[in-house]
């Protein structure tokens, strides 16, 4: 074990930045009180003003990762738009962070429908009923259109809205934090060129 007591390696010497990801994510999901996969999603206009708010990650491989949204909403506009994301995952109970900056892609009609036939009814159903990011007059209307859904698709599937798919994020960098005593926290940077280039690794100064 380490001085802190949360880790029983030096992730500083690892190689491969997916496998070092998907064993700090193992590591949250049994730590964190809620929501290991939560995170920071970064996006920004045509005018660069930025914007961010907490979304889920839904996956996570060497290809990127993966979240879902209304392709209407703000994030939805942005992303698609710049093509462009920052992501910041922290997990307080183990005093790590990860930060990504990549390329935007829209995921394949087939990983958009698998995961939305994959939700809960009701969520399914908010989807077609929020028209997310945009002003709502009352609750009492939102509630309407969520009744009106759920009326239309008493019986069957409910089909994936064509506004609604996922996005994902095809790093460029991905920085893993651990924090130290006296701030003298670990910092590595994994860096590549181009999302098919291979990978370099970078120690930084805390």
């Amino acid at each position: 074990m380490s001085e802190s007591g949360l880790t029983s390696s030096d992730f500083t010497e690892e190689n491969e930045p997916f496998a070092l990801f998907s064993e700090w994510l193992r590591d949250a999901t049994a730590s964190e009180i809620n929501d290991p996969n939560a995170v920071a999603l970064a996006s920004v206009d045509g005018d660069g003003m930025p914007s961010v708010r907490m979304v889920l990650l839904k996956a996570a491989d060497e290809r990127g990762f993966v979240i879902y949204t209304n392709f209407e909403s703000r994030k939805g506009r942005e992303l698609l738009g710049q093509q462009k994301a920052g992501l910041c995952f922290h997990w307080k109970s183990l005093r790590r962070q990860v930060r990504v900056r990549g390329l935007v892609e829209v995921v394949s009609d087939e990983e958009a429908d698998e995961y939305y036939a994959s939700r809960p009814r009701g969520s399914r159903i908010g989807a077609w009923a929020s028209k997310q990011s945009r002003p709502l007059e009352s609750r009492f209307a939102l509630e309407k259109a969520v009744a009106e859904y759920t009326a239309k698709y008493a019986l069957g599937e409910i089909p994936r809205p064509p506004y609604w798919s996922g996005f994902r994020i095809n790093p460029l960098t991905i920085e893993f934090w651990h924090d130290r005593k006296f701030r003298l926290h670990d910092r590595v940077e994994f860096r590549r060129e181009s999302t098919d280039a291979p990978w370099t690794k970078v120690r930084m100064y805390p």
